[in-house]
């Protein structure tokens, strides 16, 4: 069993992206299930989303960057930046995001 927590850094100001909104879903009967939302703190961060311990399994985290960009009155490319994930055995995962309107990149954080 495994807590997911994420970050989103906004590449173009170089500081944290507060106010994304992040979805975290499931994989159920060959679907994709919600589990929890949340929205990113004035430090980026969502310090927890989701179950408390999540079981192996596959996950997305969806973050709305359109949202995020046009309320900056910034035009972007990406209304949205999907993450695709395994879960196994550890026991912490973290799936941080860098962001600007026309890029974006992650990894698995620590």
């Amino acid at each position: 069993m495994s807590h997911l927590t994420t970050h989103v850094l906004d590449a173009m100001t170089g500081t944290p992206a507060e106010g994304v909104a992040v979805t975290l879903s499931g994989r159920e009967d060959g679907g994709w299930e919600p589990l929890a939302s949340g929205v990113t703190d004035g430090d980026g961060r969502i310090g927890e989303i989701g179950p408390e311990r999540l079981s192996r399994g596959d996950y997305q985290v969806r973050f709305d960057t359109g949202m995020y960009f046009q309320r900056r009155g910034v035009e972007s490319f990406y209304p949205e930046v999907v993450i695709t994930f395994s879960v196994g055995d550890g026991a912490h995962y973290h799936v941080p995001l860098l962001l600007s309107p026309f890029a974006y990149s992650t990894y698995r954080g620590s």
